[in-house]
């Protein structure tokens, strides 16, 4: 993703903020957020006041440079708040015991002015797909209960480097969702059921619906989710936080949980735009290139942030209604084209075309890659080493059916032609032509410079019995197409 890219994508976010005409509100159902607190139980001073709901990841760092906060007082904040909040929507699965640690250590380097960049201190969530050498990684399924895994997740590495606090690790629909033909996003057999953080009884969508409920809660500064295909997007959007899915390979898949290697990204998640972007510039970069700082500019932004010109101003819009999402999403777009209009862009009404035969088509291939990847990834863990011994697993244990029983997924998966099948080769080379060509034709023909379109209908009862109402085309094309999307 170039960084003029970024730069275009970060004020099409700005822009969408326009939508409510002001920060997000808090969770309903949640607490106030404030870093204050109590005094810590060992005893500690009570730290100055920050308000979590709003604060921004340069407003924290400009208060650890003049010591009027501390990242061990940040952390504590949000340890306390996941204590008492996170049992009513249950998106966070573990907490880090070493986080105080961690963020003693950020103190230390705060105090020799050697900070590693503007994560140094900053508490971070991982859905529990990421693996971590020193805390379980699930899928949320009881298969992987067991022993973490050997080593970090290449972006955890990327993370530990530039100094964020590893605070713990979320929630997800298990194994990302794919698994059940009728699942019900946000559960899983380890972590139950996350819930809407603003109405309990609507569901958070998946996979990455702990992330996305955390922020929403305030139960930490950012978080990191993953998507194979809506699975960032959905649940920010549900969630009113910020989430984007990279550029396909600009993140390291090394170390996560797969589905398809020709889809999978992990990306960054907050409750805010420059949060967003000063975590992608930490991720961002595969396997051996430079880490914490690379591309980061003055202020700590990445190169070309700091300077985004007019905004919008003469930006081409194309809008994507998809008014079978239902009237309440028309009306909402409506009011969409007329703020990015008043912040002025040009919008025009744009439908991609081909998607009723991606539709056709991304289903049969991600059931090849997923047999052919998640046996890659059991194999280097304890437990189930493919996907038939998986399946066996979840006829034998009663609590990966406590929600929904259904596995035909993986089912589907374990009898689909192999990757090396000719039948396979020819959907995935159609899937990547007509999916790129979707949007490159759509932005040529009306000379665009982003597409906008609703990630997500309103938010629908939870119900194990149902299952999700989570059609939402607008993901497709980009996910197929390994191309960015906010």
């Amino acid at each position: 993703m170039r960084q003029r890219s970024v730069a275009t994508l970060v004020a099409a976010l700005i822009a969408g903020t326009l939508l409510a005409g002001a920060p997000a509100p808090r969770a309903a159902q949640a607490a106030p957020a404030d870093a204050g607190g109590p005094p810590l139980p060992g005893g500690g001073p009570r730290e100055p006041g920050v308000e979590l709901d709003t604060v921004t990841i340069p407003e924290l760092q400009a208060r650890m440079a003049d010591g009027s906060l501390t990242s061990s007082a940040l952390t504590s904040a949000y340890l306390r708040r996941i204590e008492a909040i996170n049992p009513k929507i249950k998106a966070v699965l573990r907490t880090d015991p070493t986080a105080l640690r961690q963020a003693g250590a950020s103190d230390a380097r705060h105090r020799r002015g050697g900070t590693r960049g503007p994560l140094d201190g900053i508490p971070v969530l991982l859905k529990d797909n990421v693996n971590t050498r020193d805390m379980p990684t699930t899928a949320g399924s009881s298969a992987l209960a067991g022993s973490p895994p050997d080593t970090d997740a290449a972006l955890v590495t990327r993370l530990r480097d530039a100094g964020a606090v590893i605070l713990g690790k979320t929630n997800l629909s298990e194994w990302a969702n794919f698994r059940a033909t009728r699942p019900t996003s946000g559960w899983s057999a380890v972590g139950g059921q996350t819930n809407n953080p603003y109405v309990l009884d609507r569901n958070p969508c998946g996979s990455s619906s702990g992330s996305a409920a955390a922020l929403a809660a305030s139960l930490a500064q950012v978080a990191i989710g993953t998507e194979t295909d809506g699975s960032i997007v959905c649940p920010a959007g549900m969630n009113g936080v910020v989430g984007l899915k990279p550029s396909l390979g600009l993140v390291s898949r090394a170390g996560v949980v797969p589905i398809s290697a020709e889809q999978d990204t992990a990306g960054p998640m907050a409750r805010n735009v420059i949060d967003t972007a000063l975590t992608l510039a930490v991720l961002s970069g595969g396997e051996g290139e430079a880490t914490h700082s690379a591309g980061l500019g003055s202020a700590g932004l990445p190169g070309g942030l700091t300077h985004l010109g007019g905004g919008l101003r003469g930006k081409r819009v194309g809008l994507w209604r998809l008014p079978s999402l239902g009237p309440d999403v028309d009306a909402l777009m409506t009011r969409t084209a007329e703020r990015l209009r008043d912040a002025g862009a040009e919008v025009v009404q744009v439908t991609p075309p081909y998607q009723e035969r991606l539709a056709q088509l991304e289903f049969p291939a991600l059931l090849s890659e997923f047999h052919r990847d998640i046996d890659a990834y059991l194999a280097t863990r304890d437990g189930p080493q493919n996907l038939a011994e998986l399946i066996e697993f979840n006829r034998t244990h009663p609590a990966e059916r406590t929600c929904f029983a259904g596995q035909e997924l993986f089912e589907q998966a374990l009898s689909a032609p192999h990757t090396t099948d000719t039948r396979y080769q020819v959907m995935r080379t159609e899937l990547k032509d007509l999916s790129r060509r979707s949007i490159d034709e759509t932005m040529a023909t009306h000379h665009l410079d982003v597409i906008a379109s609703p990630t997500n209908p309103p938010a629908w009862p939870t119900d194990c019995e149902r299952g999700d109402n989570d059609v939402i085309p607008s993901s497709t094309p980009a996910a197929v197409a390994g191309y960015p999307s906010l």
